[in-house]
């Protein structure tokens, strides 16, 4: 696999008590399938553009959709940040979005909650 990402097995050992268990069918190699959802996340491809070595893109999507909804990525990040530590560093992230120019009429169709304390648009 060359210069792709593929988590180590010492790595996997430390998350995998947050991974549900297999219910019958043996599941694809979990470490080949999370390594393919951290590639895909780290150089903001699509599911589709995974390279073959990761299994199947397919695979790929519906594990990390249905660990998502299970909040299995967010039990690992909360055990893996409390294990770390204090730290004297401050990240910042400079991400920005762009919206699309009808994305200011979600409002008024009522397709997106006014959370804002001013008054409302006429």
């Amino acid at each position: 696999m060359g210069d792709l990402l593929l988590l180590s097995p010492t790595q996997m050992r430390r998350i995998e008590p947050f991974f549900p268990r297999s219910h019958g069918v043996p599941r694809v190699d979990d470490r080949r399938v999370l390594s393919g959802i951290l590639f895909v996340i780290r150089n903001g491809l699509r599911w589709r553009d995974v390279p073959a070595a990761y299994g199947p893109h397919k695979t790929i999507y519906n594990r990390f959709i249905r660990w998502s909804r299970l909040g299995v990525f967010n039990r690992i990040l909360a055990e893996l940040s409390a294990r770390g530590g204090g730290t004297d560093k401050l990240m910042i992230d400079a991400t920005h979005l762009k919206a699309h120019r009808t994305a200011a009429s979600l409002l008024k169709k009522g397709l997106y909650p006014d959370v804002s304390d001013g008054p409302e648009a006429v």
